[in-house]
């Protein structure tokens, strides 16, 4: 892209669908893909935590990646996932991203001290990715200073891009775009229960899985002066996001499950080992499915 700071929207989040017999189902994957596409996403991110990243073989992220590339075709930007346990694996991994393709390569990097994590910076960057997005995940915490952010942008050439997951998100939105002087593009993921007041604080892009239609809805209203409709539109979905942002395994067995009822994953499956969703959860789930399947209907007709 010429411009990092106009990938604005929504970035979608890719589940890893499963067959019964726990293989990948591509085929549901690239439905996924064509219906978020139909609803106006501006970019997909493949493997992340919610694709159950740590339980896929490399193989297996591998024909995720291409799969999804295949079925993007160039027309909106797909970010490859390269996070891993070791420092080795991230580089072996964002290197590949970089052959097959991939727009951008994310990465999470655990934040232990300044020397540590600018190291580990620096040798994914030095694969040389068209551009490199670290997620700042802590969702106990404030995750990476920002004034070691605000450096690392203007060291380390391919870094133009922060996915940040911290508590609290909206005071680091702000200080980290301060602190960048608005160049650094930044976008929301776990935080998205905070959509209007991270677009209020001028955040890019949102990372959500699922509810594709609705997450584009919101942005349009918001971006087109409503913010009020936008707020309303929000608000009617906050049951599901206090139910699902629970845990990220709640949110993966939920999202999955909406999107089988949805008819575009062929099984809700998850891969071991992931906490239970009980008979509790699955009778509220399905009750929040009916509501998001309403607010679809609705959007559809308006």
């Amino acid at each position: 892209m010429k411009n990092l700071l106009d990938l604005r929207g929504i970035i979608t989040v890719l589940n890893t669908p499963f067959t019964d017999e726990d293989a990948i189902d591509l085929p549901s994957l690239r439905r996924n893909v064509r219906k978020a596409l139909k609803a106006g996403v501006a970019g997909f991110l493949v493997p992340a935590m919610a694709a159950e990243v740590g339980k896929l073989t490399l193989e297996e992220r591998r024909r995720l990646v291409e799969a999804v590339l295949d079925e993007v075709g160039g027309t909106a930007p797909v970010i490859g996932g390269a996070s891993a346990e070791s420092p080795e694996q991230r580089v072996q991994i964002a290197g590949e991203l970089v052959a097959a393709g991939c727009s951008g390569v994310l990465v999470s990097i655990p934040y232990r001290n300044e020397a540590q994590y600018e190291q580990e910076v620096r040798a994914v960057a030095a694969v040389n990715p068209p551009f490199l997005m670290l997620q700042d995940w802590d969702f106990d915490g404030y995750g990476v200073p920002v004034p070691l952010v605000a450096r690392l942008f203007e060291e380390v050439a391919p870094f133009r891009c922060l996915k940040v997951e911290v508590t609290p998100a909206g005071p680091k939105y702000s200080e980290v775009l301060e602190a960048t002087r608005g160049r650094l593009h930044v976008s929301g993921g776990w935080a998205v229960t905070q959509i209007i007041e991270a677009l209020d604080r001028g955040v890019h892009a949102f990372m959500p899985t699922g509810m594709h239609a609705i997450y584009t809805r919101i942005h349009a209203l918001y971006q087109r002066g409503d913010r009020d409709a936008a707020r309303n539109l929000f608000e009617r979905v906050l049951p599901v996001l206090a139910f699902s942002n629970q845990h990220l395994d709640c949110s993966i067995h939920f999202f999955k499950r909406l999107l089988h009822a949805q008819g575009v994953y062929t099984t809700p499956r998850v891969r071991e080992p992931i906490r239970p969703f009980d008979a509790h959860h699955a009778r509220i789930a399905d009750e929040l499915i009916e509501r998001v399947q309403r607010i679809e209907e609705e959007l559809a007709c308006s």
